[in-house]
Order: structure tokens, then sequence, then C-alpha cells
């Protein structure tokens, strides 16, 4: 399939506008339901999340089944040529089933079995609850399987958390024997079990990390991680079977997260695994727009990297399964976007492959936790609201924008994001603690290209190098043999390969290589990094690059060179006038190599000078200051821009090609001003 060719990953061609429904929560109140299907309209949603958390509304007792007030909500919204999401209900349990079946119930880490309540709140392993959720999806399926407005299957919600209760201590030591070919003496030797005496002669003798047991063993910790993973997806895989079986044409997603604090990917799920058994990414945004630690433009080159990492995880449009029209209620100040940030935000999602724009949520609750989470109908229940008037022109706007449902674009650059060496780096007792930063790293990377709106993907270590000029590995602290051996083979054939400090430490077992960086690294690098320093924040140091001076903060690393080209060198300590960024041809391509944390200036002239040698350049080229941001969607025939200012002041911008702008069908070219936060979507013949 050509790289420029639409996808249609819910077989809708509409833009999604919608998002999560509860009218679970209004069964006692049908002027609220009936009025609901008004303002759908008023505020020109479409596509509807229903059932995420109705387990106790559709089985108020074991085996007493009410759907009828499902089945007029499926009506209400098929009235309106609407779509449904339909959510199964395994993201909260019932009551009764809590106290009839006490295995559904998680134990932590100090082995404390939690009490009903709460969400995601149920063990993945209990037999139980799997066969619950497998009977309720499976009478869902049987009853809406067929039904007109069913887009979509919502598999639970935001998966996350732990269980370590007896059964998943004997799921995770059966993982262990697949794991280590039933070998003890494997599993001893990968987890370097000598060290202070942990040698197990044994399986019943490992336990799941625990504050009050063994949370040192770097190993033992690593494998955990990719068990709790693997046990989510076979729970998720569990789900799913009834759904698979009879509706084998509809599409299965289930929501993905972010931290919403420093808006970096969600770390305790490999998602790069889960996605595999997704149709259709989706995820939740909840940037804190307007906050009072970075600029606007900033968070935005945050979310944009998000966005392209979970749409390069399966090079197609993603979903945005939830947003806020407004505020939250969780962060530590609960802000509500100002005028136009909602459009702004909105089409930002869109632009780096979103075919929707869906809330939490249609209509905020009467009580309870989130009563004061933004909503697309507040407790006044008024189309009249500044809220309710800016999602029904996100909406209007979204119906402008259907000729973009299904369009993705190539990128020559690509920058490697591993959930594995995030777990093992954080873990790692060694460097800075509080500096270690691995995805925050790679977004400071990032930036050069988001500024001048050069594509990239943001990939993993499992996926294709090959089609890229630019690959970029910072900080790739843990890198198995099989990682080093696709890096070696993707230089010697031709492509740019730009690693920093902290790289190739560790093998997939969170072992170190012994007799230095690993061989393979040395050869394509051309040096080897033989210490690491680590500065304390106020320690500064500086490297010369380009007869420039650039300041470094809390890492600088040693370089003893073989036959590399020395780039840059530092400036004081004991390293003073010895290596600090290297480069080496090697086979047909060239490698860098980056021995120190350096500032953003320092990123954007050392990527100016590859980007020129590869003729790296955006889709379209738009003149633009800093804080504008162009992306691009690509269809066969022409491309579509989303020219959007993140910043608080005027902008101009200029092209010299034709475009017709999609919201008023003015045709443009030369120069045009952008407001505060506004955007402007183009569509230009190629």
């Amino acid at each position: 399939m050509s790289k420029i060719e639409k996808t249609y990953t819910t077989k809708a061609n509409f833009m999604l506008h919608g998002g999560d429904y509860n009218p679970d929560q209004w069964l006692d109140r049908p002027d609220i339901l009936e009025d609901d299907v008004r303002l759908m309209k008023l505020s020109h949603t479409n596509t509807f999340s229903v059932g995420i958390f109705a387990w106790s509304a559709l089985e108020p007792e074991e085996g007493v089944y009410q759907f009828e007030w499902l089945d007029q909500i499926f009506e209400n919204i098929h009235s309106i040529e609407g779509k449904v999401i339909l959510a199964t209900p395994s993201g909260a349990r019932p009551a009764w089933m809590s106290q009839k079946y006490p295995e559904v119930l998680r134990v932590n880490g100090s082995r404390v079995k939690q009490l009903h309540g709460g969400r995601h709140n149920h063990c993945f392993t209990s037999k139980v609850y799997r066969e619950k959720t497998q009977k309720i999806n499976r009478l869902l399926a049987e009853r809406y399987g067929k039904h007109p407005a069913l887009l979509m299957w919502h598999i639970s919600n935001e998966y996350g958390g732990e269980c370590h209760c007896d059964l998943c201590q004997e799921a995770f030591r059966d993982w262990l024997k697949v794991k280590y070919d039933h070998n003890l003496k494997l599993l001893n030797n990968a987890w370097w079990a000598p060290f202070w005496n942990h040698t197990y002669n044994d399986w019943s003798q490992v336990e799941s990390p625990s504050p009050i047991g063994e949370s040192a063993v770097h190993g033992l910790n690593l494998d955990w991680r990719r068990f709790v993973t693997d046990q989510t997806v076979d729970f998720f895989e569990n789900e799913i079977v009834p759904i698979k079986e009879l509706t084998p044409n509809i599409p299965i997603t289930t929501n993905f997260m972010a931290d919403t604090f420093d808006l970096i990917p969600f770390q305790a799920l490999d998602y790069s695994k889960f996605a595999k058994h997704l149709d259709v990414i989706s995820w939740d945004a909840y940037p804190a727009w307007h906050n009072d630690w970075e600029s606007t433009a900033d968070l935005a080159l945050k979310v944009g990297f998000i966005n392209d990492l979970y749409r390069s995880l399966k090079q197609q449009p993603f979903l945005l399964m939830e947003s806020t029209p407004s505020g939250v209620n969780w962060h530590e100040v609960n802000k509500v976007k100002r005028p136009g940030m909602h459009l702004l935000s909105s089409m930002q999602m869109v632009s780096h492959g979103s075919d929707s724009v869906m809330y939490f949520q249609w209509r905020k609750s009467r009580g309870s936790s989130e009563k004061f989470h933004g909503a697309v109908v507040d407790h006044d229940n008024s189309s009249e609201n500044r809220v309710f008037k800016e999602v029904a022109k996100v909406g209007e706007t979204l119906e402008k924008l259907n000729a973009i449902v299904g369009t993705n674009r190539p990128a020559d650059v690509a920058i490697l994001y591993d959930w594995e060496s995030n777990w093992a780096i954080n873990d790692a007792q060694g460097f800075g603690m509080k500096t270690k930063r691995y995805p925050q790293t790679l977004q400071e990377h990032y930036r050069t290209f988001w500024e001048q709106d050069i594509p990239v993907d943001v990939i993993t270590k499992e996926q294709d190098f090959s089609a890229y000029k630019l690959l970029i590995v910072p900080m790739l602290y843990l890198m198995s043999e099989e990682t080093i051996s696709r890096l070696k083979q993707y230089v010697a054939n031709g492509g740019r390969l730009v690693m920093t400090y902290i790289s190739g430490i560790v093998n997939e077992y969170d072992l170190t290589y012994t007799g230095g960086w690993h061989k393979d690294l040395q050869e394509i690098f051309g040096m080897n990094p033989i210490e690491t320093d680590t500065l304390y924040p106020k320690d500064r140091n500086y490297v010369i690059f380009r007869n420039e001076s650039y300041a470094l903060k809390d890492y600088a690393t040693v370089i003893e060179v073989s036959n590399a080209v020395v780039e840059g060198q530092y400036k004081e300590d004991f390293y003073a006038e010895t290596p600090a960024i290297t480069s080496h041809k090697f086979g047909d391509g060239k490698s860098y190599y980056i021995g120190a944390r350096l500032a953003d200036q320092f990123h954007r002239d050392f990527y100016q000078e590859i980007i020129d040698e590869l003729h790296l350049k955006p889709v379209r080229k738009v003149a633009h200051g800093r804080g504008v941001s162009v992306q691009v969607r690509q269809a066969p025939d022409r491309d579509y821009l989303f020219v959007m200012n993140f910043t608080e002041e005027k902008q101009e911008i200029s092209f010299d090609f034709v475009a017709e702008d999609m919201l008023n069908s003015e045709m443009i070219t030369g120069n045009v001003t952008l407001e505060k936060y506004e955007v402007r979507i183009l569509e230009a013949a190629r």
C-alpha cells in the first residue's frame, strides 16, 4: 500500500465528535435523557461512548439483566444519525460481585487485599472475573452487534494498575517458567541473584516486588513490569473473545493515557506490546493549558510528541477518545481553557492524525469526584454558555473536515522511544535520581523538527528503521544485542544515526555489558564512552561546537576516540579539551554521538547541519515565527495544512502556493496574520 493512501480505521468517513455519555447516572430523569438528544444536535456531536461504568445498571444483581434503558439510548442516538462506541463495563465491577467473589479484589504490593471501590480495581488473573466479563460482553455483542448505530467497541477503560494476590503470584511464576525455559539457573543468572544472596532454588520462592519484601533486584522488577503488561493484554484478549466471535467486522480499541503533569507517555504498561492487539489506537489527552511552568508552545510540542508516538504505533490515524472542553478536576490548579484554546487544541489533535475529538464527559455528574470535571453540558443544562458554544464551533469545524478522515503522512525522521528502557533507567540506582528524564529528553530532541514543521515518527525498537533517513536514539539505556545489530545494519545501509549519553549500558535483562561499551556500538561510532559524569543542578560545564559555546547540565560523557571525528569538545573540568560530540562514517551511513545534555539552541544548530545535508523539509513551506506549528495530513492528490498559533500574540505567516481555507472557502496565498490561538486549515492540490 502506498504511504499516502487513506485508511478508514472505524469505517466512518466523517470526523467523530462527541464523548463519554453516562445515561445510567440519569435513569430516574427521563426528561434529562430526552433533553440530551436536543443538546446533541445543537452541539454538532455525532458519536458517543456508552456503558463504560454501567455494569450495575446492566446487571444490578447476579444474573438479573436490564438492557431496556440501553436499548432506548441506542435508539435515541440512532434517531439523530449518531453512532455509538459501545464500552465493555469491566473498568469498575459491581458491588455484588466483590461481596460474593472476593477473589476479584486486588491485592497491593504490601499484600493487603483492597476493599471494593474506586476503579481499575480488579485482579486481571481472577478466573471468576474473566468469566463474568466474557458473559456480560457476550450479551452486549448478541444484543447490539448488528445495530446500525454501533460503530466501534471500547474495551474497558484506561487499563492500569497491578495485583499481587496468590493467583497473580502463580501466574507470574508460570510466566517466568516459560521465559526462562523452566530453568531456575537461567533466571538466577539473568537477575544476578548472588547479589545480596538472592539465589532461588525453587520457583515457589519467587515473589513479585514488594515494599515489605524485595524491590532492589532490577531483573525481577523489569520482568514484573513486563508480566503486568502481558497479563493485562491477556485479560484484554479474554474480554474480546465473544466480541470477535460475534462482531468480527466491528473495530476494537481501548483508551491509552499520558502523564498529565509532565505530559509524557503512560509508564505502567508497555503500549508498544498492547498496540498489536488493537484495531485502532485511541488515547485520552488532558494537557494543562495555561499553566505557569511552561509556554503554550512548549506544552503543544509535548502534545505533538505523544500524538506522533501513538499514531506511529500502527502507522495509521488514531482517535482522541477523551479530552476536556474546559477544565479537569485533578490538577493541582484546575484552570479552564481560555477562549479559542478549545478549537486550537482540538485541531492540533486532528493535525497529527486524529479522526475524532471526543470528550470526557458529555454531561457533568451531580455528585462524587468528577462533578466539577469539564463537560459539554454543564449543571445549568444550557446551550448558551461559553463552553457549549465552543464545543459547537468545534463540531461545525469538524463537519467541514470530513475529506481529511483516513489521511496520514510519511516521515523521513524517526525518534526511538522504549518503555522497557525507561523502566530500567528509572530503576537504576545511579546517575541523577531526579535528572534522568528519559521521555522529556526525547521531547527536547523532537523540538527542532517540530519548530521547523518537519514530520517525525516516534517509533519503537520493533519497528522498521530502514524507512527513515535520520534515526535519533537518545538515552536508550537498555539495548539488547538484537537492537544493536539492527542499528548497525541501519547505519551500514546508509542511515544517519544520532545517539546520546547513557545509551547501550545494559542488555534486555538489565545486566551491564562487560568489557566496556558493546563492541558493535564501538564499531558503529568509532569511539568508546568510558565514564559518565553526573552533575549537581547548579554545576555547569560547556561544549565548544563550531566555535560556539553551549552550556551543558546533568550529564557529561568522557569519550575515548578510536577513529571517530571530534565535532565538539568540553571546555572545563578534568575532561577539558576532550571529545564531547563525535561523528563517524560507517558503511554507507554515518553516526553521531552527543556526550552531554545540552540546551535547545545546541539541538537547533546541531540538527540544522543534518537537516541541510539530508535535504529534510516540511511537506509545505510556510514561513512563520517560533510558537507557530504547521502540521500536514496528506491524501493521494492533496495536502491538508493546519497552521496553528500557540502563542498569546499575533503571528505573521507567509507562503507562496495557493490554498483554500477549508472553513470559509477563501483562496489565499502570500502573507496572513494569525490571531492569538488561531488556527487556519488549508487545502492545497499536489
